[in-house]
């Protein structure tokens, strides 16, 4: 489905990404852990064509995104939820909702998907995203991203700050959300929330891939979980 194959970015004379190759298969939930400033978020950029890379090669769906600019690539089906969530405080829960429908008209079953997802939303639908709680507004978010129906869908620190009840929450919806056949690459530096909804999880340690494995394979690697994220076992 996507296919990210020797990748190298840069920013400025800064080399971020170091011949980075990752896969997400339809239908699969990914994550992608490592510590700050591994690279884990430029590649989620790299993908929706906000940092171009250098070199190698970005496709989904056997489509290149190559010198693609970044307003093209949501509408081959990849919704993006950056880190910090990016929405309009100043408009209300619906109309930051149907942001990303320009061009597209509004899935009355979508939408009814996501006040299931996340209930809140609709009784706070003409409420500012600027005075919702961080909790509502990383609802929000998710909800904004799967409006536009999309195959796949990057997520980025979805649960960064989040209370324990809310990073359950968040972490069981977009299980959810993948079991119903969205597939999802997950950037998320809580491991245990990793290990238990994903079905592969990738390591990447100074801008370099170093580990690919399902969770099951990644909870015996010992070495590699202490090498890589400091995690003693």
């Amino acid at each position: 489905m996507l296919h990210i194959e020797k990748v190298n970015c840069f920013y400025g004379k800064s080399h971020v990404l170091h011949n980075a190759s990752l896969e997400i298969r339809e239908k699969e939930l990914v994550g992608l852990v490592g510590r700050n400033g591994a690279g884990k978020s430029t590649t989620l950029k790299t993908i929706m064509g906000l940092v171009p890379p250098k070199s190698g090669t970005v496709r989904f769906q056997e489509e290149s995104f190559s010198g693609w600019p970044p307003y093209k690539i949501p509408r081959q089906g990849i919704s993006y939820v950056p880190q910090g969530r990016h929405l309009f405080p100043k408009l209300t829960v619906w109309e930051n909702l149907k942001i990303p429908l320009v061009q597209s008209p509004l899935d009355q079953d979508k939408l009814e998907e996501i006040f299931y997802y996340f209930p809140r939303l609709k009784e706070r639908l003409n409420q500012k995203a600027g005075t919702l709680s961080g909790g509502e507004q990383q609802m929000l978010a998710v909800g904004r991203a799967l409006i536009t129906k999309p195959k796949l869908i990057l997520l980025d620190e979805p649960t960064e700050g989040l209370m324990p009840i809310l990073v359950n929450m968040i972490s069981n919806t977009i299980k959810a959300i993948n079991q119903k056949g969205t597939a999802i690459l997950l950037v998320e530096q809580n491991l245990k929330t990793l290990k238990e909804i994903c079905h592969r999880i990738y390591i990447m340690e100074k801008g370099s891939i170093v580990y690919e494995g399902t969770p099951a394979q990644l909870e015996a690697a010992e070495e590699i979980q202490e090498k890589y994220l400091s995690v003693k076992v």
